[in-house]
């Protein structure tokens, strides 16, 4: 889902299949010493030859804290929804959430300063090293055999791609895949479409004319809705219209020439992107509070309908339930999912909104305050496991899901998982801030099976546009998995400085008055660039570039 939406899936899905060559021997978590985190004897641990005991989720009660190191993640209440309270009830879990108030990297400084840390943090991969270095995390290696979904649904191969520079695994990855997946792409308001005589609306050119449309015979809608362009979001997916296999591109704050990584700022196509952007803002054509909008803004605006083309790194969440309760209120209302746009002369099937990875979207680690990592292990494994996911995305049995299949993993749906499906939506809305291992394989295979078998009326929104158009439109971005720097270092200090650059740059951009300007913009940043070592950056990823290649081809 970042949320990317990253988050509905997203995320999801925002951003899915690679197979990986392993690069690390697979070590003991706990180097054959038979400490605990906490320094005591453990017998599970040790070397002795009696058979490890197993820890069994509902056995015993498992309290844990967990911190969301992201500005804008505030954990649901756990068991303020029927699916917590399963879990809290059934297996006597309760997890306890630290926030972050807003200002999460200061929290995260506060607690590694003071060593107060919690039980497990969820967090992006590229943060993992600072804590691993000072020694504040727990290996997972001894745990992958006894607990066995990760390994079995990740694989060596991944599970190895996540492995730190002293061989041993100390993350568990959230929205993992095997697979395609991912969510980008562009939602089309129904009514408004067909009282427009229903146009083609494949290329740049099409989008343009239909937006003019849009703005001369309904003055009240808003013609594009690129969600939170502050954050990319729908200006990304306009600049892959651009580029054949792009999107992987904005977010490295760099493009791939042959086999070096070079400014994105003199990227002919970005240039183009951003002028087209910057006409299409200067002429009203995209909502005006586009960089400042909140998410529940655009949600209001999607439910009323006053929407008439939305685009983000993951719209199904919102669109799927603007578009249940407009229907409600007519059925020739709602919201439909176009192939993605592209330019003119460019090949559609080249064109991808939105990227997935092998690795997903970020990971959990579990630190060395806490007193049970063995346990807290076991219920993540449990809860990216076949039931634990069912439950996370479907609720507790015996509403919309009841008993599992031949297979004894995949659930059976009941009568309610298509009547209610609204009920399920507004669970979903909760559940999928609580689901930090997502398991992409086991979800899409399982609900895409089902809905096939269903009535187009009687499909889940989401599930069937990502069967038709998302997941077919989204690239394979695992070679550009960690390289960025850490933020200490020469490399990661220049990173922030293009980071912010490249921010301040877009935004400029945008509201550009003209084409010439927005050229003008670009040019100045590329020296702004340079001037910063953005040279020295564009190196420094190239080379982990190339590392990750090297793994993936063996």
């Amino acid at each position: 889902m970042k949320i990317k939406s990253k988050l509905l899936v997203p995320v999801v899905s925002a951003f899915m299949a690679v197979s990986l060559m392993a690069g690390c021997s697979n070590n003991g978590g706990n180097s054959g010493s038979g400490e605990t985190a906490n320094g005591n004897a453990d017998a599970n641990n040790s070397n002795s030859n009696t058979p490890a005991a197993v820890y069994e989720l509902g056995k015993e009660q498992l309290d844990f804290t967990l911190y969301g190191h992201y500005d804008w993640y505030t954990m649901p209440e756990w068991g303020g929804d029927i699916t917590s309270t399963w879990i809290r009830d059934t297996k006597k879990v309760n997890v306890k959430p630290i926030h972050s108030g807003g200002a999460a990297q200061e929290k995260l400084n506060t607690m590694i300063a003071t060593g107060d840390l919690p039980d497990a943090i969820w967090m992006e991969r590229v943060d993992v090293e600072k804590l691993r270095s000072a020694d504040m995390l727990v290996p997972l290696d001894d745990y992958l055999d006894k607990y066995p979904n990760l390994k079995k649904w990740l694989g060596d191969e991944g599970i190895n791609m996540l492995r730190s520079e002293d061989g041993k695994l100390y993350q568990f990855p959230n929205w993992y895949t095997k697979q395609p997946n991912g969510n980008a792409g562009y939602v089309v308001n129904k009514k408004i479409y067909e009282e427009l005589g229903s146009p083609k609306l494949e290329t740049t050119d099409d989008l343009y004319n239909y937006l003019k449309m849009v703005k001369e015979k309904f003055p009240d809608v808003v013609p594009y809705d690129p969600d939170r362009a502050v954050d990319g979001q729908g200006l990304d997916t306009l600049y892959s219209a651009f580029k054949e296999n792009d999107q992987k591109y904005p977010g490295m704050r760099a493009v791939p020439n042959g086999d070096q990584l070079t400014s994105i700022f003199l990227d002919p196509a970005y240039r183009e992107a951003m002028q087209y952007t910057s006409k299409l803002f200067r002429e009203k054509l995209i909502t005006q509070d586009a960089m400042t909008q909140t998410v529940d803004q655009i949600k209001e605006k999607l439910l009323a309908g006053r929407v008439a083309v939305y685009s983000s790194a993951s719209p199904t969440e919102n669109a799927m339930l603007a578009h249940g309760e407009l229907v409600k209120q007519d059925p020739n209302a709602g919201y439909f999912m176009i192939w993605p746009i592209h330019k003119e002369g460019l090949d559609k099937n080249k064109i991808f909104p939105g990227t997935y990875g092998m690795l997903g979207w970020n990971v959990t680690v579990i630190t060395k305050s806490a007193k049970d990592p063995e346990k807290i292990f076991a219920f993540y494994d449990w809860l990216t496991g076949p039931e634990g996911q069912s439950v996370m995305m479907w609720g507790p049995p015996g509403i919309y899901w009841d008993g599992t299949e031949a297979d004894g993993e995949t659930p059976i749906f009941t009568e309610k998982y298509t009547s209610e499906a609204g009920e399920l939506a507004k669970l979903q809305a909760i559940t999928t801030s609580l689901n930090w291992v997502g398991n992409t394989v086991f979800i899409d295979t399982t609900k895409a099976a089902f809905e096939e078998t269903l009535p187009v009326e009687q499909q889940n929104w989401s599930t069937r546009y990502q069967r038709e158009i998302t997941w077919k439109t989204q690239s394979n971005a695992t070679e550009f998995i960690n390289i960025d720097p850490q933020p200490e270092t020469e490399e990661g200090i220049i990173r922030q400085r293009i980071e912010d650059l490249y921010l301040e740059v877009r935004a400029k951009a945008l509201f550009a008055k003209s084409d010439e300007e927005v050229l003008a913009i670009l040019d100045q940043a590329e020296k702004d660039a340079q001037a910063a070592g953005y040279d020295k950056l564009l190196a420094y990823k190239t080379q982990k570039w190339q590392e990750n290649l090297a793994k993936i081809n063996g």
